[in-house]
């Protein structure tokens, strides 16, 4: 080609080479760009492709993220619910470090209290120690006086079991005399009974089956119309006069019954129950109280010994007859002797 464009610059100028030059450059040019095209296509299609499954991955990827989210979500909630618990839980805990923290203050005072008083204590104990040395000094003193007791003691129970001992034998002695004793009273009860009888059977044969004087049992039974006004307590001179004998008959009994029986003859007054008129008593007590002492006194003014007298009243509780007719009222009103012991 060179030759050519050589001879060709000899005569005119020639412009078809550079036409063909540039033309074949063009589609040399254009081949190569259509190789490039295709390359770069093969491989866009590739990368296509690749990016087709790298999105499918993507995609794939993105449903896991989307699923992880909303398991996030959840857990964000729950966390959400942590978070306040545990924002509650630090309240609660900031609170109770405020209070331990004042607890912690008090202690604290209180400790330097209780160091104060710790001292005091010690002092305290210094003290009991001394008074403990002493207490004991004073048990030591107290043991030696315990043994000297439990001594004592033995001595002392030695000492009543021979007193017992010698109780046994007194009792024994108190019962026999106890029984001597029952059977010397039971004597002189029946000796009193025989001078009861002898006095019963004197006055009997003194007074008379006179049908205002009675025998009731063991004792005599007088009328007190015998002795006495109606709500009086003054003797009347015929009632002085039945005192008269009675009282001859007790002193001569007196110096027959021996000075060892301790023998009485005990006068009862009793009314009826009709209440007493008049401003001298105020009771029917009264009444025959006074009657019993009248007789007594009357007695003692004749030489009964008065030692061997006893005035009662009953009033109108020891009826002989319960009924309200003014026989029965007669008979309860009546001074009874007896003679029985002290």
């Amino acid at each position: 080609m060179a030759l050519a464009r050589g001879r060709r610059s000899e005569g005119a100028f020639n412009y078809w080479p550079g036409f063909v030059d540039a033309l074949s450059t063009l589609v040399l040019s254009i081949v190569f760009l259509l190789s490039v095209f295709l390359v770069v296509q093969f491989f866009l299609s590739q990368e296509v492709t690749g990016k087709d499954k790298a999105l499918e991955q993507l995609n794939a990827k993105i449903a896991q993220l989307n699923e992880l989210l909303s398991l996030e979500k959840l857990g964000k909630l729950s966390l959400d619910d942590q978070v306040s618990q545990l924002r509650a839980g630090l309240a609660s805990a900031e609170s109770e470090r405020d209070r331990i923290k004042g607890l912690y203050d008090g202690l604290a005072a209180a400790g330097n209290d209780a160091q104060g008083k710790t001292a005091e204590l010690g002092k305290a104990l210094d003290s009991e120690k001394a008074v403990s040395a002493r207490a004991l000094a004073q048990i030591e003193v107290l043991n030696q006086q315990i043994s000297a007791l439990r001594r004592q003691l033995a001595a002392l129970e030695e000492a009543l079991d021979a007193s017992e001992k010698r109780d046994k034998e007194s009792q024994n002695r108190i019962a026999d005399l106890g029984s001597r004793l029952n059977v010397a009273l039971a004597q002189r009860v029946q000796e009193l009974s025989r001078y009861r009888s002898e006095f019963f059977g004197r006055l009997r044969a003194i007074l008379g089956n006179r049908p205002d004087i009675r025998i009731v049992g063991d004792r005599f039974v007088f009328q007190s119309e015998v002795f006495f006004d109606t709500g009086q307590a003054t003797l009347l001179p015929e009632g002085r006069a039945e005192l008269d004998t009675l009282a001859t008959a007790l002193i001569e009994l007196d110096k027959k019954i021996p000075s060892e029986i301790p023998w009485v003859l005990r006068v009862d007054g009793h009314t009826d129950v009709r209440p007493v008129n008049g401003p001298n008593f105020k009771s029917n007590w009264d009444l025959s109280a006074a009657r019993s002492i009248s007789v007594v006194q009357y007695l003692i003014s004749l030489g009964v010994p008065a030692q061997r007298l006893v005035a009662a009243g009953f009033g109108e509780f020891q009826p002989l007859d319960p009924g309200n007719t003014e026989e029965a009222y007669k008979r309860n009103r009546r001074i009874e002797l007896k003679l029985t012991e002290r």
